[in-house]
């Protein structure tokens, strides 16, 4: 076994690394960027590197994570005798395995040669095809042109996939449905290949109907054994992005597991591999209305690609994966180190069997309600599930920065059940204590996914997800979500004053409950009535000219009023007066951490009964008898238009609160440009499409926006001119950073100019 191993990745597969590395007793290095020099992986490893250019701050991964001479380098500084790639960066790089093994050092994967042959995936489909694979019918030239391309779709029909040769994790994959679509789908998947892989060869494959993603985990030694693992199914999938994982697969019956298995060895043993590798089979799904006979004997399934790696979802495979009389569980990465080391698998294939169900969701930073744009920011609170059969596999901690430099994925959360009931049980109830305050996340779409009653019953495809949220959105819709926090009695907005609304007192509480959208208002709204209320000096009195509500001498109590802004969302003012008429020795407002029963109101809505309680980081809020407890966090950066935002969680899902002052936006509404055009998400510009003082029309792309692994096309909202232009290609840009503005055509008067 190794002294000393460099782990030469980020986040939570090098804190995963690193852990394995602590228990088998050996030294562990981690590499840093700049904007990572605080991460928990860093805090974890015995050593740790900076990488990045000596003269300036780069933290981009091309500068840091990918400088190959900076990697070897760290391991020669702090003689280390082996490099672990983890995944995603330089794990599937040849350059870097060769390069690794001509400075002396054990490269923990396959040889460079099995790197190279299956991460070209024309050349690899054909290596798997002559060892006895099937594969999907598809292009068959090894770097096919656009012309040969579009035959090929001609001869095996449409719909089709076009897939990066050199890529993986689904990036630049386009599904085409419609021949007149094709040539612009490959110029876009080549941009994408080329900027993300640096080769822009394509391959173009039949789509499979209902298709389902399963994988096999395989593990070979340098010394002729091979054995597979069992399959994951990762069938859950948005834009060809992996959400869930589970082993082992509904679908598979006996037949099926043993002959992919056997695939998947022979797969691996086409191209000399060792380690840990993964064999991944698109099958038909099951036509609902086939007879039971068609789930019977072996299916039809074929090869996609072999991921020269460990993979994300290689947790659900240790949880599930019995080996020997004992049923002892493996550590993958240990395993990685001992194959690396020259020590043979201790195991055989007869000897390893399914036992129970494990289930893992990927936490990342997204935003559902934003087509799952990518999001940033603070991460004010992190509070990470526990319990019976949870493991969370985690790279943040709370103060971390995310930002659209590196992969949008924060943490992984698996569970495992003696059965599958059990284990989406268990997953969906880690998910709701799951709470991240400061930025936004899909975990409560996680959870509301699994509960989706085709996952219960195991109907799965890899369209399921976006068919559901075009078809059924409600089904995975927050209920808590602003967006739903329409008040029946709507009247008024929060621009208008309060004496247009009824303040006399008379207001009877309503017996129509509210909604749980309008919970998350109400409870944002008495956060911060709870931390406008001095507290009590010493002797438990109260200055009543410093309560919310100021102080009257007898009548009814004055309402307060708590403008407050969702983002994406019109602004509401939620209202807030004590029930207890207002004098010097019984306050009208509230103690610090409780309050008195109050009668709030949402906009022209309904008045209710409510009171809330402060709880270290939780806010128990009680309306109309119902309670309910939010996680709550204030974000006071320094700089923040609007002053601190209210950040509030439950059952997975989180949203940030602001203060909404009308004034102060309608003077800033006066300057706005019409027509400007902003940054849906952090990113970075990767093409321009239009300059200033050009004419465009409505729905012209004008330039493309990437982060974390998503392109978005930003377009022109009307016929017009485009009178500014604030980036180039490459800037890197925050959310909501203007980008370009055009003037409609008919306002068009003033020559354009150039910013920066």
């Amino acid at each position: 076994m190794f002294d000393t191993v460099l782990v030469a990745n980020r986040g939570e597969i090098a804190l995963r690394v690193i852990r394995t590395l602590r228990r088998l007793g050996v030294r562990s290095v981690a590499v840093f960027s700049d904007a990572d020099a605080d991460a928990p992986h860093v805090r974890e490893a015995d050593v740790a590197v900076r990488l990045g250019p000596v003269d300036r701050s780069d933290s981009s991964a091309a500068e840091t994570y990918l400088r190959t001479d900076q990697i070897l380098a760290a391991a020669r500084r702090t003689g280390a005798q082996a490099v672990h790639p983890g995944y995603g960066f330089l794990a599937e790089n040849p350059a870097f395995a060769r390069a690794c093994a001509d400075a002396g050092l054990v490269f923990i994967g396959p040889p460079p040669g099995a790197v190279e042959l299956m991460g070209d995936k024309i050349n690899a489909k054909e290596a798997v095809r002559a060892a006895g694979v099937p594969v999907v019918p598809g292009s068959q030239a090894s770097a096919p042109t656009d012309e040969e391309l579009v035959a090929a779709a001609d001869e095996i029909g449409y719909p089709v996939l076009l897939k990066p040769s050199a890529g993986g994790g689904g990036k630049g994959m386009r599904l085409v449905r419609d021949r007149a679509d094709l040539p612009t789908e490959i110029a876009a998947a080549r941009r994408v290949a080329r900027t993300a892989f640096g080769d822009d060869t394509l391959l173009l494959e039949r789509w499979i109907d209902r298709p389902r993603h399963i994988e096999v985990q395989v593990l070979a030694d340098a010394r002729g054994t091979a054995v597979h693992l069992g399959e994951r199914e990762c069938s859950l999938q948005r834009r060809h992005q992996k959400l869930i994982e589970e082993a082992p697969s509904v679908l598979l019956n006996a037949e099926t597991r043993a002959a992919m298995g056997a695939a998947a060895v022979r797969a691996a043993e086409s191209c000399g591999y060792t380690g840990a590798g993964t064999v991944e089979f698109i099958v038909p799904g099951i036509d609902p209305d086939a007879p039971a006979s068609a789930a019977e004997g072996v299916r039809d399934f074929f090869f996609m690609e072999m991921n020269t790696r460990l993979q994300v979802e290689h947790p659900v495979t240790e949880l599930a994966v019995a080996v020997g009389p004992d049923s002892a569980r493996l550590d993958l990465v240990e395993w990685q180190l001992r194959v690396a080391a020259g020590e043979p698998l201790a195991f055989t294939q007869s000897d390893i069997s399914f036992l129970g169900h494990a289930i893992e969701a990927r936490i990342c930073a997204e935003d559902p309600e934003r087509d799952f744009l990518p999001t940033g920011g603070r991460i004010l609170t992190l509070d990470e599930p526990r319990g019976e059969g949870i493991r969370v596999d985690s790279g943040v901690a709370p103060g971390t920065v995310v930002t659209s430099a590196y992969d949008p994925m924060l943490a992984k959360v698996i569970a495992y059940g003696p059965d599958r009931p059990t284990a989406l049980r268990r997953l969906r109830a880690a998910l709701a204590d799951t709470r991240i305050l400061g930025v936004t996340t899909n975990t409560g779409f996680l959870r509301r996914l699994l509960a989706h009653p085709d996952v219960v019953a195991g109907r799965l495809d890899t369209g399921l997800v976006e068919q559901t949220a075009q078809q059924q959105p409600a089904l995975l819709a927050a209920p808590h979500s602003p967006s739903n926090a329409v008040p029946s009695n709507a009247t008024a907005t929060a621009g208008a004053t309060d004496a247009a609304r009824p303040v006399d007192g008379t207001d009877a509480p309503t017996t129509e409950p509210p909604t749980p959208a309008h919970l998350l208002y109400y409870a944002a709204a008495l956060a911060r009535h709870l931390e406008l209320t001095p507290a009590a000096d010493p002797v438990g009195w109260t200055d009543p000219f410093s309560l919310p509500s100021g102080w009257r001498l007898g009548g009814a109590p004055a309402w307060t009023t708590h403008r407050l802004r969702a983002p994406g969302q019109d602004p509401v003012s939620v209202r807030i007066r004590s029930i207890t008429a207002g004098n010097v020795s019984d306050a009208t407002d509230n103690s610090a951490g409780l309050t008195r029963e109050v009668e709030l109101r949402l906009d022209a809505g309904p008045v209710h009964r409510a009171r809330a309680a402060l709880a270290g980081e939780r806010l128990h809020l009680t309306v109309d008898g119902l309670r309910t407890a939010f996680a709550l966090a204030t974000d006071t950066t320094p700089g923040l238009a609007a002053g601190p935002v209210t950040w509030l969680g439950i059952e997975g899902d989180a949203w940030p609160l602001h203060a909404y002052d009308p004034a102060v936006e309608s003077a800033a509404g006066a300057g706005a440009h019409h027509g400007a055009l902003t940054a849906p998400m952090p990113g970075t510009v990767t093409v321009m499409k239009t300059t200033a003082g050009e004419t465009v029309r409505k729905g012209q792309p004008l330039l493309v926006l990437e982060a974390m692994k998503m392109e978005h096309v930003i377009a022109a909202p009307h016929d017009g001119v485009v009178a500014e232009l604030r980036v180039a290609a490459g800037a890197t840009v925050a959310m909501e950073d203007l980008l370009v503005v055009v003037t409609p055509a008919e306002e068009a008067a003033e020559p354009a100019e150039v910013l920066s």
